[in-house]
């Protein structure tokens, strides 16, 4: 029935009559070398950078990243965090905000986003395979209002589109590794006429380092048709199919005991044999672009997704503890569907004035989510199958209105953005067996709101290479659909329930000098207001209210220097050319974050550490040879708001040490890698049920083949 569903939008899409596009992000401006990051330019298809914090993260210029490794893929951004785990789920926080699955930021691929729900249940379980990824856009913080109200920013997966000079292109690329890894990307592309299609296949598999129930498979599939109309007009159709399940083997403690998995005795140990997790994600879209004029330009994109996250999970258990006791015999079955649909129009108008080029944004679009979630209790450890505990439909309507315009005076660029916020949500409860137990009436919600949000950012070229930015946006965190009605029965929503608000501030300045060095440094200040949180009452009940306010400030900054081009250029000699480039980089984050108001006041927020840094070394020779060796170095901090001392996480630092080289013309390529190179014990996440391992050192290698 789901692929039904499916098929029914992907037939419907490619009949929409409608003008649509994916939204245009920052291309790398190159002066000299492909291989030196830059930072996007002030215009881009529809959206404006000028004045706010952004950055393109190529994937080509470096070797081949497998097994989706984004400690390696993001090793250039500062201020993001990455909180690794046993399964290939993602959860990156940014500037000490809540990493778990990404939900304080919007994730989007190719302009749409990718999230379960914007809003109501804002998990991005999927990402694309990173074989398929060609950059990552970010754009940090307030900077990303013209994306959606989150405060951590907008990450957009940019995929590669079919090449367009050649006919028939194939690739096929396979990997094998510690722990019985095996993964494999095939794709054919090419351009005939004026039609450019693009089809893939990637999977990949594990048995996991932990001793049991940490295995897993990822099955992808898609297909990109690309159709130049016109010289005016551009359409592109897309199609993904997504599948992953896992294992969760649980979590482990520092404390020993009868049933307890301890750290340190066996980092390996498994603590839930029966849990597992499984997501399916198919999608369409269609978009078109159209030139209005020299000077205009229109984009609209219209697409659906069906989503559905099941998991099941053993009761009894505790942090890092073996289920005992009479809920051992049974398990908590989840089930949740989400079918997001949205179209989004968006135009950019360039217009004179004052001897100046300025240039308008604006654009709206209309999202529907209708989703539910079921919750069953399974007889034995293992059911896949029981007697429903709670039932509940949810909707969501989203509606916002958004414009910019960049007004420039000479070397100083003005762009004020303003954002509407229109979200309608309702959560209506069928069953919920505690509600019923505690004599709680069932939820049945109906919430709006409309929040205006502002944002100004500038930019003044002091030199052609060098620009000084700042940028003051406000944002907010929309109510989750627990937050709305919660499925205890013993919980209270209050009435005047807000939302958080949040303000951001950037103050930098960046630059490159010719193709030798690039750099960007700034300081930043996050301001939370209204954090919603659970305030405990008399007689076992608890409410739902703005609990408390939150700073998060301190200081970023990022290099890379290509040191044979340096050289070339100071010494007249031709070193890259003769013995290859060497580059190094290095960013770092210093991170002060602390409640000032509210039940956790005085503490550190969680996964906010004090610093981040990362650095590493980089050769390559004649598109031949590629060498990578990364660092990241993270400073201890805590999993959880409280700073309770079994949430705490001890400073770590791994390096990777990865290359791919041609072997045979352009046709066969091998690579290979060490994630963990010097071993490092540690762990980078801790939820509910205890620590969560990362992998000690661990090995992979790989060919690939290309023809055309």
């Amino acid at each position: 029935m789901r692929q039904v569903r499916w098929m029914m939008a992907v037939l419907t899409g490619f009949g929409l009559n409608v003008l649509a596009e994916t939204v245009t992000l920052p291309e790398v401006q190159v002066v000299a070398d492909e291989a030196t990051p830059k930072f996007p330019e002030a215009v881009s298809g529809t959206v404006i950078y000028d004045g706010k914090k952004a950055e393109s993260i190529r994937l080509d210029n470096r070797p081949a990243v497998a097994n989706s490794n984004y400690r390696q893929a993001l090793e250039q951004t500062p201020g993001l965090l990455l909180s690794e785990e046993t399964t290939p789920l993602l959860s990156i926080g940014y500037r000490g905000l809540n990493p778990h699955r990404a939900q304080f930021t919007q994730v989007l691929k190719d302009g749409i986003p990718i999230h379960a729900d914007m809003f109501g249940y804002p998990e991005a379980y999927y990402v694309p395979p990173l074989e398929r990824v060609e950059r990552i856009d970010f754009v940090r913080g307030g900077g990303s209002l013209m994306f959606g109200p989150q405060p951590g920013g907008a990450l957009n997966y940019i995929t590669v589109n079919p090449r367009t000079d050649v006919p028939v292109a194939l690739e096929t690329r396979h990997a094998f590794g510690s722990d019985d890894f095996y993964s494999t990307y095939n794709a054919v592309d090419g351009t005939t006429d004026n039609v450019g299609y693009l089809g893939y296949g990637h999977y990949r598999e594990a048995d996991g380092f932990r001793e049991a129930n940490s295995d897993y498979d990822v099955t992808a599939a898609g297909i990109k048709l690309v159709l130049d109309a016109s010289e005016q007009t551009r359409w592109t159709i897309v199609g993904d199919y997504y599948d992953e399940e896992h294992g969760e083997p649980g979590g482990l403690s520092l404390k020993t005991g009868d049933g307890i998995a301890n750290y340190n005795q066996n980092r390996n140990a498994t603590t839930r044999f029966f849990d597992r997790f499984e997501l399916e994600r198919n999608s369409a879209s269609v978009a078109m672009d159209h030139d209005l004029s020299d000077d205009t330009l229109i984009q609209v994109k219209t697409w659906y997704t069906f989503y559905s996250r099941y998991s099941q999970r053993q009761r009894g258990g505790g942090f890092g503890t073996l289920p005992t006791g009479p809920d051992a015999d049974s398990n908590t079955i989840e089930l949740q569907e989400f079918d997001p649909s949205a179209i989004e129009a968006r135009a950019r108008h360039g217009w004179s004035a004052w001897d100046e080029e300025h240039t308008l944004t604006l654009g709206t679009m209309y999202y529907y989510v209708d989703s539910f979630r079921t919750e069953k209790r399974g007889a034995t450890p293992d059911a896949r199958d029981g007697r429903v505990r709670s039932d509940a439909d949810r909707t969501v309507h989203y509606a916002p209105v958004f414009l910019e315009n960049r007004f420039v005076f000479g070397d100083l660029s003005v762009t004020p953005g303003f954002r509407l916020e229109n979200v309608w949500q309702e959560v209506t409860e069928k069953v919920n067996v505690s509600k019923t137990a505690e004599g709680t009436p069932l939820g049945d919600k109906d919430d709006h709101d409309t929040v205006p949000l502002f944002g100004l950012g500038t930019a003044w070229k002091v030199q052609p290479e060098v620009e000084l930015y700042a940028n003051v946006s406000q944002s907010y965190r929309p109510k989750l659909y627990t937050e709305t009605v919660p499925t205890g029965g013993t919980t209270l929503v209050p009435e005047d329930l807000d939302p958080s608000d949040i303000v951001q501030y950037d103050l930098g300045a960046r630059g490159q000098l010719g193709s030798s060095l690039v750099w960007d440094a700034s300081v930043f200040q996050m301001d939370i207001d209204d954090q919603i949180g659970t305030v405990a009452l008399d007689g076992g009940q608890s409410t739902l209210g703005n609990v408390g306010d939150a700073r998060h400030r301190g200081i970023e900054a990022a290099l890379e220097l290509d040191v044979s081009s340096l050289l070339d250029d100071l010494n007249s000699s031709s070193i890259k050319e003769e013995i290859g480039t060497f580059s190094v980089f290095g960013n770092a984050t210093l991170l002060d974050a602390e409640f000032t108001a509210g039940p956790n006041d005085g503490n550190t927020p969680q996964y906010a550490p004090d610093y981040i840094v990362r650095t590493g070394l980089r050769y390559a020779f004649d598109d031949r040879i590629q060498i990578a060796l990364g660092g990241t170095i993270v400073d201890d901090h805590y999993a959880d708001d409280g700073n309770r001392t079994d949430r705490f996480i001890p400073s770590y630092m791994v390096w990777d040490l990865t290359a791919e080289v041609k072997v045979y013309r352009d046709t066969v390529s091998l690579f290979g890698g060490i994630n963990n190179l010097f071993d490092e014990d540690y762990y980078a996440r801790i939820r509910n049920e205890g620590i969560d391992p990362a992998p000690e050192r661990n090995y992979y290698a790989g060919v690939k083949f290309e023809f055309q």
